[in-house]
């Protein structure tokens, strides 16, 4: 058994000759014709994922707050800290 046993030096599971013309053209179309459908359906997914990132938006309850510390005197003498905190937007800039 191990005797009938060899090494396969042709991979290409074709039958055809892929340098006749016909097969060429037709391996040449089913590439197009699979870039163009795979093209196709990444548009449509990815139209998909932005609508609903869009949709989200209105929903996001993220809040960003900055804490700064302000030094202040008591009335007694004592120095204290005191925090400020200011709300910002996702681009740091402070909301109104």
């Amino acid at each position: 058994m191990i005797g009938l046993s060899g090494c396969a030096s042709n991979h290409d599971a074709r039958i055809t000759n892929p340098r006749q013309p016909g097969p060429a053209i037709g391996t040449a179309v089913g590439t197009v014709g699979g870039a163009v459908v795979g093209n196709a359906a990444g548009l449509v997914v990815g139209v998909g994922e932005g609508a609903a990132n869009a949709a989200s938006v209105p929903f996001n309850n993220d809040r960003r707050v900055i804490r700064t510390w302000r030094t202040e005197v008591t009335a007694d003498g004592r120095t204290i800290q005191v925090p400020v905190e200011i709300e910002v937007d996702q681009y740091g800039r402070p909301v109104k």
